[in-house]
Parts: structure tokens; sequence; C-alpha cells
């Protein structure tokens, strides 16, 4: 059973979970789930075929520990896939800039056109005006 196979399983990602925080009985994990002590342990067989968790006796008591390490396959994949994502080239900050920057010209060309149509219609008046005099 590979990696991901090991980590599909809820019960045995939440005994991966409480083993990265140091070594534990059967029992103890078992308090932990609403499962029997039985099927703690047939979860821990299947991680310990993983090459995820490890035995250490001590006196009469197991403990499982989880092996450093043992996720580094599930690691690699997600940085490899994590590294084919595609990063925005822009966020909302340079979005926003970007925005106000073309409100602002909008409106200053907007004053410009304005101001030019006001002048050439001055202008238009006068030629008028003078086109009259000499007419007159």
């Amino acid at each position: 059973m590979d990696e991901f196979e090991v980590i599909a399983d809820p019960v045995r990602r939440a005994l991966i979970e409480r083993l990265a925080r140091g070594p534990a009985r059967v029992v103890d994990l078992a308090a932990d789930h609403p499962i029997s002590r039985p099927a703690i342990s047939r979860h821990l067989r299947v991680l310990g075929e993983a090459g995820m968790t490890t035995v250490v006796d001590q006196g009469r008591e197991r403990h499982y520990e989880l092996v450093p390490g043992a996720l580094a396959p599930v690691r690699a994949w997600l940085d490899a896939v994590d590294s084919e994502v595609v990063e925005p080239r822009f966020d909302d900050r340079h979005l926003d800039a970007l925005d106000l920057e073309v409100r602002r010209t909008v409106r200053e060309r907007g004053q410009r056109d304005a101001e030019a149509d006001s002048l050439d219609s001055a202008s238009t008046q006068q030629d008028s005006a003078s086109r009259h005099k000499e007419t007159g």
C-alpha cells in the first residue's frame, strides 16, 4: 500500500497527527477514537507496513512512533504540484492601482477634451464674427 492509500483513511490520518506529537500506546490511541483497540491495532499495522510507524518495546508496553520523514513522498508530490500552480502575475493591490490610474487618466482626458471643445467653440465664434464684419 502506498503512502496516499495509507493517508486516505481519516483514522490513520488522525493517528499520524497524534504520533507526530510523540510516541503512544495502543490503549492511549484507542481512547481518542470511537473504535475498538483491535481496529486501532489494524490501522497501526497498515501504518507500520507502509513504513510510517515503528514499535518500541518498553518493558511490557509497546509504544508506536512516527518514522521521521515517512511522509516525504507525499510532501514531495505536494511540492511538485504546488510549484506547477501558476501564480497570478498581479495581485489585487496592483490591479487597484491600475484601476485608479485609468480612472484618473479618463477624467483628465475628459477635462482636456472639454477645454479643447470650449477653445474650438470660442475660435469658431471669433471666426464667424470676423467674417461677419468683413462681409458686413
